[in-house]
């Protein structure tokens, strides 16, 4: 589905990401880990179409995509649900909601598509009449989640979806992606906190210094020593 080659991208004269390259295929887990500066959201947000790259391919389904405008890699299925949520904080739930289904190819099917996301979220369902700037921040975390899956999306990416949430917050956003992936979406995931996402992950990406350090199966990169030792402290 997603392919990234040998993928370079930063901001203005400064390189981020050297040498990048990744797969995601369809129906699968990916998680990029690593630490601040690793180049993390930088390659999400060049998937995305939000900065263009400076050498290398991103294509989705063979098609390259690293020319595209957003709105146009929206409209090939594929939605990010950005770092710390970015509602509109003075628009009701169902407001945000009706963003998220706002591409053509998801308009026709609104009404459809709102009542399946709203049977996945029923928390979601309880708020609709709220402004969205009036929520906790889980359940923002939970109206981005929503937003996103409006858009039908076949590849849905979280830029840091744990972060600056509570604990026990943490834990149902987890709950919420694993939902998500039990639908059959497509997930890509972008993750300080290692430890789940890596055990749910078909594959998973160690970035470095913008370069991919080391990959493979989530619950191998779980247990080896280099990843034990530089994320989890062990």
């Amino acid at each position: 589905m997603l392919r990234l080659e040998g993928l370079r991208a930063g901001y203005g004269p400064v390189t981020v990401l050297q040498d990048v390259s990744l797969e995601v295929n369809a129906g699968e887990v990916v998680t990029i880990v690593g630490g601040n500066g690793a180049g993390k959201t930088t390659t999400l947000r060049a998937i995305c179409g939000l900065i263009r790259p400076q050498g290398g391919r991103i294509t989705v389904d063979g098609r390259d995509t690293s020319r595209l405008a957003p709105p146009e890699i929206v409209d090939l299925g594929i939605t990010m649900i950005p770092e710390g949520r970015q509602l509109f904080p003075f628009m009701t739930v169902r407001e945000n909601l009706m963003l998220g289904g706002f591409k053509p190819a998801a308009r026709a099917r609104i009404p459809e598509r709102l009542e399946e996301v709203l049977t996945l979220f029923p928390r979601v369902r309880e708020r609709m009449t709220q402004l969205a700037g009036s929520l906790s921040g889980g359940e923002q975390q939970m109206v981005a989640i929503a937003r996103g899956m409006m858009a039908n999306p076949r590849l849905l990416m979280f830029d840091e979806p744990s972060l600056g949430l509570a604990p026990l917050i943490v834990k149902q956003v987890f709950q919420i992606i694993d939902t998500v992936v039990a639908s059959g979406t497509t997930v890509l995931i972008v993750e300080q906190n290692i430890v789940h996402t890596l055990q749910i992950a078909t594959r998973g990406y160690v970035l470095e210094n913008g370069r991919v350090a080391m990959s493979g199966p989530g619950p191998e990169l779980l247990r080896d020593p280099h990843v034990k030792k530089a994320y989890l402290g062990v």
